[in-house]
């Protein structure tokens, strides 16, 4: 089975997890109360970009989370990071230094809207003032407004924390099978993609907002273990 293939039935599992979830949700429109598995894996879709038949939303970043041993780390506390605070001293703001995300969405704006002197500390540091998140909030607002529209699915993988885990397994293979870094492109990005503007080449040429195992090797198998992990999804 080639790439082409594997991309195929790839995105027919993506049909298949939607239906057992009930449909893409948006972080928008998401909260804690809503029946979401411990641990798991997620998937974002480009927003009006579509694959190459024109059918499907495209996949634009894969993400899971407690991957290290000991790691308390939620599938919900992933996404509310992403998705950033609702209300507060930062409302509709939220935190790129605990979200690589956020972090890597709020780049691709600062060059494409030519924000340097604006925001020159943006990513600097794991920690950050109230001072210096205040002066950044209206970046971090429209870092918010484009992660909170994209649609996303996430498929419920239970197992424990560890480097070694079925979560970061399948995020790997997922990642290394849909980027296009050093492929023969499938299913181009629209010329409108933000991540075009991202100041990282691994970016911009695997069409993913993703940067680890985009230059990877895949293993099939994993498309039999993301079947066994959809098996076990159900709605949030």
């Amino acid at each position: 089975m080639d790439r082409d293939a594997r991309l195929d039935r790839l995105y027919s599992l993506f049909d298949d997890l939607e239906r057992r979830v009930g449909g893409k949700q948006r972080l928008q429109d998401c909260d804690g109360y809503m029946d979401w598995p411990e641990r798991g894996v997620y998937f974002f879709f480009a927003n009006d970009e579509y694959r190459a038949d024109g059918d499907q939303l495209r996949l634009t970043r894969v993400g899971t989370h407690a991957v290290s041993e000991g790691s308390g780390t939620t599938l919900w506390n992933r996404l509310r990071t992403h998705r950033g605070a609702l209300s507060g001293t930062y409302e509709d703001g939220g935190n790129h230094r605990g979200s690589v995300f956020r972090e890597r969405v709020g780049e691709a704006l600062v060059e494409r809207h030519g924000l340097h002197d604006e925001y020159p500390q943006w990513g600097d540091g794991s920690s950050a003032s109230r001072d210096l998140r205040l002066k950044e909030l209206d970046l971090e607002r429209r870092v918010s407004d484009y992660i909170r529209d994209l649609p996303f699915l996430w498929v419920n993988v239970d197992d424990e924390p560890s480097p070694d885990s079925d979560r970061e397994y399948l995020e790997r293979n997922v990642i290394a099978l849909v980027s296009n870094y050093g492929e023969e492109p499938i299913d181009p990005r629209d010329d409108r993609w933000l991540g075009y503007d991202s100041p990282s080449e691994k970016i911009r040429r695997s069409g993913l907002w993703n940067v680890d195992h985009v230059d990877e090797d895949y293993d099939p198998v994993a498309l039999d273990r993301l079947t066994e992990a959809i098996a076990e999804t159900g709605p949030p």
